[in-house]
């Protein structure tokens, strides 16, 4: 389930436990029911709810670097259907949190599918990746047999359709012989399950069914099913994967694996409609969805199809006759027809929302009726947990089989309306506007577009690595990208031979604007947004990224960025710049060898001596040294060595921290009341789950002697507490609206002059940042420095930050404001206060390196580089 934005009081403590609570309407049996209650009343005090929990995610280096390749492709063509694979069975786990509920483990999938591949020839099964945690990942694919040059044509068909999409209109055969694929993706949250289960039954059906209309069904589509997309939050009961993420929220910035296998499923198969089976509202809910909608789909022909295949989901579920007088089920609901907002399909962050742009035009989030997680779980007797489950499984089967009735029934115009959505980003046609009316109730509150630039260009200005790592996600998202053979100009603008040009008369120009845009402020047209409301990869990630209008180059296509990684032949000491979350990489896997490198001005300095590890790790990294301008090197700055955390974080800055290099043991309240040893720790990181004043005594005075030679980095509302009552800087916070979230333009040190903005941490920051639920620090004392502040225009770029109903905490406050600052307390603990998000959800990649100088520059002048 996605969280709804309104949260009720009374529901906050069960959120916070890190389970989905939040049906729209009652969902337990009652011989006389009450009425679905009335939208409850937004509460944005409670701010995001990843800044009250801390992670607690153990480290698995192992699992994660199996699990983190990526995957080249996982649809072979060059065999036909079926193919029967025999899939690896995990050993049997009693602890498996599904089999409470009667379903399937996760170590009974394999077992099943194997059986199912034996007893007919329409079902073939395939690990296509592996979880964070190393559990294998399995997609069924259900058709009519295929001989090998039958499954060749099909690709063939279907390139056609992505990449000659004007030819593939015109030819009147196509579309009779193509196989319309369809994407049914389950379990993408752990802790709802039931969409595996009803998987596993429609694909039985499939197989073993004698229907001619089954028959005719496989001989014209192909149906993937991803059996469950989150197998280690299936198995601990849980919404989030092995490393803490909420997979759903995860797909233009695929940081985990389970996601790069979904990707990677979607731009193979190309589905025309995709269906994510998710708990827990009742009646359940079905997509599409409320304003604002995404600019960047081609809407006409998403909310026709998306809008017909919900109905005839809603006929399908409410057909199975189940009632809220009897069995506690309220009747569908589709928020598009039924809500005004807050479930909106504005960002590309959810799989029926990132879909879309590979070709899907009917994309839907089901979330299935009655809860089994939370407190349910653990306090409902397992009778009824099951008579619900079987319920909800019930109702996700129905699901299944409406949308692939529905894509048999209008194959034609799906697989049509496909090839149009790649015709118009190929021809480059401007975005259109929906006509009113294209569906009952589509009115001008609906209608959002966007204005496709001619070009983009990427450029290694701000970092070479940064740029490379940007070109090598948009190809791994099947972004087309190129490469200038010689230097050129743009919009009055010289640009060097070697920049990269993403030409937007391409089949994907979608997705390829939803990345690099600015985006857009969209805080007047709604109160109510689901979830995040900008990103941006051109303003965040570290690159130049420039919109141009004319194009005029000689470019050749790349399937990966070229080499960065560079030492200049200058003898002497060299120096790395922390610009890059590649630099900081290479300097701690310098620092994890013991190398001599000393921190000066947010640089690092590698004597002389270190040059062969130093070009082991700019070959390794696709980093930058240059020449350090002294001979000695170590003569300037402080001596690094390796930063040791200590993190009460949430789960993406623990992991994000962990893929930087860092060495990070999770801390909480709890843990330090317990005993905690600070002799291996540098730097305290706090952001969730740490309360100063809840410590006793003996912890307290513990911490107080660790500040004396320590250093201490914090963000959003717990960091601010911290702060203020361990008696560390002199500074206010003030909060903006709890929700408010997105790009902002900041000012940093080292930026443009005239702003009160000075210090190391700061300097050389991009010129944009990230908030969610966004501070601001006030009535600074002289041992403050200003590190970064919001800019006095705007300050936000994309996303909605509206004021609270007092008229405070909107963008107009924070005008100017302090974001980022630093000082040195009386006890001397080097201080780095985050006003802004810079790890959110591991996306902002170009701010990483501002939390990384923040924990040199604490490390080296407290002294606690010295220790070890």
């Amino acid at each position: 389930m996605r969280l709804p934005p309104a949260l009720p009081p009374a529901l906050l403590p069960a959120l916070l436990t890190g389970f989905l609570v939040i049906p729209l309407v009652p969902n337990t049996v009652s011989a006389d029911p009450v009425a679905p209650p009335a939208p409850a009343v937004r509460d944005f005090g409670n701010g995001p709810e990843r800044n009250e929990v801390a992670a607690d995610v153990p480290e698995r280096a192992e699992a994660r670097t199996a699990a983190q390749s990526e995957q080249p492709g996982i649809l072979s063509h060059e065999r036909g259907y079926p193919r029967r694979t025999r899939l690896p069975v995990p050993p049997e786990n009693p602890a498996d949190a599904s089999i409470k509920l009667g379903l399937v483990p996760h170590h009974g999938i394999a077992p099943r599918l194997n059986d199912l591949q034996q007893r007919g020839d329409r079902v073939s099964a395939q690990v296509v990746g592996r979880s964070y945690g190393g559990r294998d990942l399995y997609l069924v694919t259900v058709t009519a047999p295929e001989s090998a040059a039958e499954t060749r044509e099909q690709e063939r068909i279907r390139e056609r359709i992505e990449n000659d999409p004007a030819a593939a209109a015109r030819d009147r055969k196509l579309v009779r012989t193509y196989k319309a694929p369809v994407f049914v993706n389950a379990n993408i949250h752990g802790n709802e399950w039931e969409g595996t289960d009803a998987a596993l039954r429609v694909i039985e059906e499939l197989a073993t069914s004698k229907d001619p209309g089954i028959a005719d069904l496989l001989a014209r589509t192909r149906l993937y099913f991803n059996i469950t997309a989150n197998p280690d939050g299936r198995v601990s009961g849980v919404r989030q994967n092995g490393a803490g993420f909420d997979l759903n929220r995860d797909f233009v910035t695929a940081s985990q694996p389970e996601v790069r296998a979904m990707r990677q499923i979607m731009i193979d198969a190309q589905p025309v409609t995709v269906i994510d089976l998710h708990g827990y509202v009742n009646g359940t809910l079905i997509e599409p969805t409320t304003p604002p909608h995404g600019a960047n789909y081609e809407y006409d022909l998403f909310i026709q199809n998306a809008y017909a295949n919900g109905l005839g989901m809603e006929a399908a579920v409410n057909g199975l006759g189940y009632t809220a007088e009897k069995d506690g089920v309220y009747p569908a609901q589709i928020p598009f027809r039924d809500s005004a907002e807050g479930w909106d399909d504005w960002p590309p962050i959810f799989t029926p929302q990132y879909a879309p742009f590979h070709g899907a035009v009917a994309t839907h989030t089901v979330e299935i009726p009655l809860r089994v997680n939370g407190s349910d779980y653990t306090q409902q007797p397992v009778e009824e947990l099951r008579r619900r489950s079987a319920i909800n499984t019930d109702v996700a089967a129905a699901a299944i089989r409406a949308t692939y009735n529905f894509v048999r029934d209008r194959h034609d115009r799906l697989i049509a309306d496909q090839i149009e959505v790649f015709r118009r980003g190929a021809a480059g046609e401007p975005s259109k506007a929906v006509p009113l009316g294209i569906v009952p109730g589509f009115g001008p509150e609906d209608v959002y577009t966007t204005t496709f630039p001619r070009a983009y260009v990427i450029t290694g200005r701000r970092s070479e690595a940064a740029a490379a790592r940007l070109v090598d996600h948009l190809i791994a998202n099947d972004v087309r990208v190129e490469r200038a053979r010689q230097a050129f100009r743009a919009d009055g603008r010289t640009y060097p031979a070697g920049s990269y040009v993403v030409d937007m008369r391409q089949p994907k120009r979608g997705l390829a604007n939803v990345m690099l845009e600015a985006g857009a402020d969209i805080s007047p047209r709604v109160d109510a947004m689901y979830d995040i409301s900008g990103w941006s990869h051109g303003l965040l990630w570290g690159a130049g990224v420039d919109a141009v209008t004319s194009l005029r180059v000689r470019a050749d296509p790349v399937k990966a960025a070229a080499p960065t990684g560079s030492v200049p032949r200058t003898p002497g000491a060299l120096a790395l710049k922390v610009a890059d979350a590649k630099d900081v990489l290479a300097l701690n896997d310098l620092l994890a060898q013991g190398t001599a490198v000393t921190w000066a001005d947010g640089a690092a300095i590698v004597p002389a001596a270190a040059r062969p590890a130093a070009r082991a790790v700019a070959e390794r990294y696709g980093v930058a040294f240059s020449p350090a301008g002294t001979p000695a090197g170590t003569s300037a700055g402080t001596p690094l060595s390796r930063v040791r955390i200590a993190a009460a974080a949430s789960a993406d800055e623990l992991f994000t921290l962990r893929e930087l290099g860092f060495a990070v043991t999770p801390v909480s309240t709890a843990a330090l009341n317990a005993g905690y040893d600070w002799s291996g720790t540098d730097v305290l990181f706090v952001s969730s789950g740490l309360s100063y004043t809840a410590l006793n005594p003996a912890a307290r005075a513990a911490l107080d002697a660790f500040l004396s030679t320590g250093g201490v980095i914090t963000r959003g509302g717990t960091g601010a507490a911290f702060n203020a009552a361990a008696g560390l800087l002199t500074a206010t916070a003030v909060a903006g609206r709890g929700d408010a979230n997105g790009v902002v333009r900041v000012r940093s040190a080292g930026g443009p002059a005239g702003g009160p903005v000075s210090g190391q941490v700061g300097g050389g920051s991009p010129d944009h940042s990230f908030v969610y639920s966004p501070r601001w620090f006030i009535g600074l004392g002289p041992e403050v420095t200003v590190e970064q502040s919001y800019a006095a225009e705007g300050p936000l770029v994309s996303g909605h930050w509206r004021p609270d109903a007092d008229g405070s905490g909107g963008q107009d406050a924070a005008r100017g404001q302090a974001a980022v600052v630093s000082g040195r307390d009386e006890r001397g603990a080097a201080v780095v206060l985050f006003g802004t998000e810079p790890m959110f959800r591991n996306h902002p990649k170009g701010l990483f390196p501002q939390v990384a100088r923040a924990l040199y520059w604490a490390s080296s002048v407290t002294g606690a580089a010295v220790k070890g």
